[in-house]
């Protein structure tokens, strides 16, 4: 046989590595994730959202970032308030103190145990303090730390703390959000009195601290669902966020937003909703109203 007239030999492709399979799935997801967050932009329309400017509401709004106002829980709560949102993700204190708001079931910002983002910093035992400076960004976290000073028998003086850059100043101090994690790893002086681990000593329950508000007796279905759409898409893309934010170091920011805090609404949480309810009312007398959920 003429070599002309030899079998052709088939040259076989490498394979692939798999450094080299995973980079080209990690393209194809951020493409079909492009897609997904593209036509989140689109679906919010004319809607007005606020958010709160912190690491732990990234998972929430992932898609509709451009679209959301970003300002703390307290300004929230009075744009809401005004008409001047359609739906705002408040201190869930803001909720049960006003009966005006519908609640978006399914969705929170919550923990179960030790949350690092909400605390009393402290310098003196908790039965030797007499004045605390209070973050004023968020009601919830005043009134959760009042609540549980009641049930030792403790009644300190409450005031406003007015700048964080004094925060180190104070003997006692609470502080919530990215400057509470701020002063936590700049290794203070003060002892930590974590309230997402205290509520959860005292009840064996999660403390929900923020939920989605909208405005009641409003056409919003569509907004509803585009919000549990971000909340999904956050879910799902965590890994994602949780590389790619720049907020502290990226243990730190895998160890909060896959650990300490957590973003569904379930029994337990609602659960947890209703005995803060009841110790806002027992302990503080304060008027609440139970929230009302939509879906």
């Amino acid at each position: 046989m003429s070599s002309s007239e030899d079998p052709i030999k088939l040259r076989m492709a490498r394979p692939d590595s798999p450094e080299e399979i995973a980079r080209r799935f990690r393209k194809e997801q951020e493409a079909v994730h492009q897609i997904r967050e593209t036509n989140l932009n689109q679906a919010m329309g004319s809607f007005h959202i606020g958010s709160v400017p912190y690491l732990n509401s990234a998972p929430l709004i992932k898609g509709i970032e451009e679209d959301v106002l970003l300002m703390p829980p307290s300004q929230l709560a009075e744009k809401l308030g005004k008409g001047e949102l359609d739906a705002a993700l408040l201190s869930v204190t803001e909720v049960l103190l006003s009966d005006q708001y519908d609640v978006l079931d399914e969705v929170a910002v919550a923990s179960l145990g030790e949350v690092k983002s909400v605390f009393l910093a402290h310098r003196k035992p908790l039965e030797q303090i007499e004045k605390i400076y209070c973050d004023p960004a968020s009601l919830t976290s005043v009134n959760l730390l009042k609540v549980l000073f009641k049930l030792k028998g403790l009644s300190p003086e409450y005031l406003t703390l007015e700048s964080y850059d004094s925060a180190r100043d104070h003997e006692n101090v609470l502080l919530i959000g990215n400057p509470a994690i701020e002063f936590l790893r700049s290794d203070p002086s003060h002892e930590i009195w974590d309230l997402g681990e205290a509520w959860y000593n005292l009840t064996k329950l999660p403390f929900v601290f923020a939920v989605w508000a909208l405005k009641r007796n409003v056409d919003n279905q569509i907004l509803r669902k585009n919000l549990r759409e971000a909340k999904s898409f956050g879910m799902e893309t965590l890994d994602s966020i949780i590389r790619k934010r720049t907020e502290f170091d990226y243990e730190f920011r895998k160890d909060y937003l896959d650990w300490h805090i957590h973003y569904h609404m379930g029994s337990d949480e609602k659960r947890g909703i209703a005995k803060f309810m009841q110790l806002l009312e027992q302990t503080l007398s304060l008027k609440v109203y139970a929230p009302h959920f939509v879906s």
